[in-house]
C-alpha cells in the first residue's frame, strides 16, 4: 500500500521576479505534484505553466545522478561514471596545481540557475576567494538596470507590486509579464477592471501588449529618448510637482536643460513613432499621481540601457507619483532585502585582501576570455573554469567564440548540473547537482518584498549533491581547512541576512523556517517623503558619483552600438534589428529539455514584419537564415505585424543541441557592453534574414 501523500513547502528558485511559494506533494519519497501556495500573498496559489511541471523536471529520465568524467572529445558529450571520491580528487589535484602557480588562471562561472542565497554564491564564493581565483562580474542580465537605479535611487528599490492593483495609469515598459511576471499581471488586470489605462511600450506586440489599451512600438534601444521626450512635455506644459522636486530631488535645473533638447519631434524621429504619441503619453502619465511604471530588463539590454533606466526612473519624482502607494516605478525590489553579502561570500578570504584584488572577468565576454592567450594586461590565460547555475555555451553572447573557448583541450572544465546541457558536453568533470526540492535554501525576491525559506521536500535523486556540498568535497580533498568552507547549509542560511535590520522586524532564521516567509517592513509608499538611499538622500537626476567616474551625470539617450544612428555602414549591410526575448515556455535555457514544454513551444522561429518579409521574398512558414558577421542560425519564419517594421524577433533560448541546426540566437549577439554596469547587449544586434 502506498504511503499517504505529504506536503512540503518550497520556493521557486528560477530567475523570475515572482519568487513563488510552492507546495510539493510527496508520495513514497517522490515529488508527484508542485502547486502554488494559496497562503503566500504574492503567489495566491498560482504558478506559471513551466513550474507546474517541476516534478517532471526533478524526476526527468535524463536527470544526472552520478559523477562522470569525460572519455570523448570536448563537446561530444561522452562520459563514464566515477565515484564522488574520485571526482573530488581529480578536481582537487587539477585546481590545486593551478592555484599554486597562477590562481587567477582559475575562473568561476555562474549566474541565476538558482536565485537561492545558499546554493548560489555562498560556499562557492568562499572557495574561490580562498584560492585567490579570478572574480566573475555577474552582469549578464540586470547589471545596467541595477546601475541605473543605484545612481538614481541608491539601490534596486521601487514601489510595491501589490499596489499596482490600485493604479489608474500603468506603463508596462519593456516587459511582457504574461510570460515573465505573471503575478504582477494579475494586479495590472485588477487595475484595468477598475478603470485603469494600460500602455505597453515595446518594439514587439507581445501577448501583454495585445491586452493593453495602447501599444507604442518604438525602435529597440530608444526607450531613453522616449522618457526624455516625456520630460520635455511635462516641463513645457508645467505638469510637475514643484514641491516634491524641491524637497526630494537633486539636479532638476540640469535635467530640465537636458530634457528641453528632446522635443517631441526629435524623439518621434529617434523612436520611429508619431510625434503626438509622445505628447499624449506624457499627458496621460501626468493626469494622475496614481501613475505606475513597470519596467523589465529587456529595455536595458542595449548600449544605452543604464541611461534609459535612469531616465524612466526620474519620471515619478517629476510628477510626485511617489506620494501615492499606487504611484512610482518598479524594475527591481531586491535592494529592500538586507542580504549580508560579506558574511555569505567572505571576500576577506582572498589572500592579501583588500590590498590585493584578483582580476575581474565580465561574464558577457567569456568568449573573449577563454580564447585569450594571456598577457600583461589580461593576466594569465584561463586554465580552469568551474561552471555552476549557468549554461554559458547556450546563453552567453557570440556563441561560436564561447564554444571555441570551451573546446580547448588544455582547459580543465568542471560543470555542476542537473542535466547534460550544451555546456555540460564540454566538461572534463560533470557533477550531478540537486534541484530545489532536494536541498535547503533561502531567498529574497526582485518582484515582491518577502524573504522566503526553502526546505528539502525529498532526498537527493541518485547521488546528486547540493552545490554547497560539492564545493565542500573539493575543498576537503584539497586539504583546505578554512572553517567558512565547511559551514552547514543551515549555518549559511542563518547568516544570509542582517537580522538586525529594521526591515526584518527582529525575526531570525528559525522564525523564517517556521513561517515559510516573512514580509519586509517597508512603507506602503516608500518615497512619499523622500528617503532615497543616495548620498544626498534624494532622487538624483544629477549624480555626482557618475561625474566623479568621468561619466555623464545626467540621463541621456545613447543610440545602440548597432543601429543606423550608431553604425550606419553596418546598418547598410545588416538592416534589421534583432531582439531575442524569452519564450513563454522556457526560462532562459531552463525547461528547454522538458519535452511537454518544448512540444508546446514547437521549433525555433523568428517573427518578421510583412513588409520586411516581402522585400526578401519570404513567406510565412519558410525556413530562414538569420545572420551577421558573428554567425548565423536557422529558424521558421512567422510573417506578422506583431514585429514592427525593421525588427526581427527570435524567442529564446533554445539549447543548441535541441535546435534543428545546432544553433540559437546567441550565434549573432555581441559581446559589447552597456553604458553602465557592464551588462550584456543582447537586444543591440543587427542582422539580415534570407530564405534558407
Amino acid at each position: 500500500m502506498n504511503a499517504p501523500a505529504e506536503f512540503a513547502r518550497a520556493v521557486c528558485p528560477h530567475d523570475c521576479p515572482d519568487t513563488c511559494a510552492m507546495r510539493v506533494s510527496v508520495e513514497n519519497g517522490r515529488a508527484i505534484k508542485v502547486s502554488g501556495d494559496p497562503d503566500h500573498p504574492p503567489t495566491q496559489g498560482v504558478l506559471c505553466t513551466k513550474v507546474t511541471r517541476y516534478a517532471e523536471r526533478v524526476h526527468h529520465p535524463k536527470r544526472l545522478t552520478q559523477p562522470m568524467k569525460r572519455v570523448g572529445r570536448k563537446g561530444e558529450g561522452r562520459f563514464e561514471p566515477i565515484s564522488w571520491e574520485e571526482a573530488c580528487r581529480i578536481a582537487a589535484e587539477r585546481l590545486g596545481e593551478i592555484a599554486q602557480r597562477a590562481p587567477e588562471a582559475i575562473l568561476p562561472y555562474s549566474y541565476a540557475g538558482t536565485m537561492g542565497l545558499v546554493q548560489g554564491d555562498s560556499i562557492a564564493q568562499c572557495f574561490f576567494h580562498k584560492l585567490g581565483a579570478s572574480r566573475l562580474d555577474r552582469a549578464i542580465c540586470a547589471a545596467a538596470g541595477a546601475a541605473g537605479l543605484r545612481y538614481t535611487f541608491g539601490s534596486s528599490l521601487g514601489m510595491l507590486t501589490e499596489y499596482f492593483a490600485e493604479s489608474e495609469v500603468i506603463l508596462i515598459w519593456g516587459a511582457n509579464p504574461i510570460a515573465s511576471n505573471l503575478h504582477f499581471w494579475t494586479r495590472a488586470q485588477e487595475a484595468k477592471r477598475n478603470g485603469a489605462k494600460l500602455i505597453a511600450i515595446d518594439p514587439y506586440r507581445s501577448l501583454t501588449a495585445e491586452k493593453c489599451h495602447q501599444h507604442i512600438a518604438l525602435k529597440p534601444g530608444t526607450d531613453g529618448a522616449l522618457a526624455l521626450g516625456m520630460m520635455h512635455v511635462l516641463i513645457t506644459e508645467d505638469r510637475l510637482d514643484h514641491d516634491y522636486i524641491a524637497a526630494h530631488t537633486h539636479g532638476f535645473d540640469a535635467l530640465k536643460a537636458r530634457a528641453l533638447t528632446y522635443t517631441p519631434a526629435r524623439v518621434a524621429a529617434i523612436c520611429g513613432i508619431e510625434e503626438q504619441a509622445v505628447v499624449d503619453l506624457a499627458r496621460l502619465y501626468a493626469s494622475t499621481r496614481k501613475a505606475a511604471i513597470r519596467m523589465n530588463y529587456g529595455l536595458q539590454r542595449v548600449r544605452g540601457g543604464g541611461n534609459a533606466v535612469r531616465a524612466i526612473a526620474c519620471l515619478p519624482a517629476l510628477t510626485g507619483a511617489w506620494r501615492e502607494r499606487a504611484g512610482g516605478v518598479l524594475l527591481s525590489s531586491s535592494g529592500w532585502a538586507p542580504v549580508d553579502a560579506n558574511a555569505l561570500q567572505r571576500p576577506d578570504l582572498i589572500p592579501g585582501w583588500p590590498q590585493h584584488q584578483p582580476r575581474i572577468v565580465n561574464m558577457n565576454q567569456i568568449g573573449n576570455a577563454l580564447t585569450h592567450a594571456g598577457d600583461a594586461a589580461f593576466g594569465p590565460k584561463v586554465e580552469a573554469i568551474v561552471v555552476y547555475n549557468s549554461n554559458p555555451v547556450a546563453v552567453a553572447p557570440e556563441s561560436a567564440k564561447v564554444a571555441a573557448g570551451f573546446a580547448r583541450e588544455d582547459l580543465f572544465t568542471i560543470v555542476l548540473e542537473q542535466f547534460q546541457t550544451d555546456t555540460a558536453d564540454y566538461a572534463d568533470l560533470l557533477l550531478p547537482a540537486t534541484t530545489q526540492l532536494e536541498h535547503l535554501d533561502v531567498h529574497k525576491s526582485y518582484g515582491h518584498t518577502h524573504v522566503m525559506a526553502n526546505l528539502p521536500a525529498i532526498a537527493p535523486v541518485g547521488e546528486a549533491r547540493p552545490n554547497t556540498e560539492i564545493f565542500r568535497c573539493i575543498a576537503r580533498a584539497m586539504g583546505l581547512t578554512e572553517p567558512a568552507l565547511f559551514e552547514s547549509d543551515e549555518d549559511v542560511a542563518a547568516h544570509a541576512f542582517d537580522w538586525n535590520d529594521p526591515a526584518l522586524g527582529g525575526a531570525d532564521w528559525a522564525a523564517l523556517k517556521r513561517e515559510g516567509w516573512l514580509k519586509l517592513n517597508i512603507p506602503e509608499a516608500p518615497f512619499a517623503n523622500g528617503g532615497f538611499r543616495t548620498p544626498t538622500g534624494k532622487c538624483e537626476f544629477h549624480s555626482e558619483a557618475l561625474a566623479k567616474a568621468g561619466l555623464d551625470p545626467l540621463p541621456d539617450y545613447l543610440p545602440p552600438h548597432e543601429s543606423a544612428d550608431g553604425a550606419p555602414e553596418l546598418a547598410a549591410r545588416y538592416p534589421l534589428a534583432m531582439i531575442s526575448p524569452p519564450a513563454r515556455n522556457f526560462l532562459n535555457s531552463t525547461f528547454v529539455n522538458v519535452e511537454s514544454l518544448r512540444a508546446t513551444e514547437g521549433e525555433p522561429h523568428v517573427d518578421l514584419h510583412p513588409a520586411d518579409a516581402a522585400r526578401r521574398e519570404i513567406a510565412d512558414g519558410d525556413e530562414v537564415r538569420v545572420f551577421n558577421d558573428r554567425g548565423s542560425m536557422r529558424a521558421r519564419a512567422r510573417v506578422t505585424d506583431r514585429a514592427r517594421s525593421g525588427l526581427v524577433v527570435g524567442l529564446s533560448i533554445w539549447w543548441k543541441k535541441l535546435a534543428p541546426d545546432g544553433r540559437n540566437a546567441n550565434e549573432v549577439t555581441s559581446q559589447a557592453l552597456t553604458d553602465l554596469g557592464g551588462s550584456a547587449t543582447f537586444y543591440d544586434c543587427l542582422v539580415e534574414v534570407e530564405r534558407a
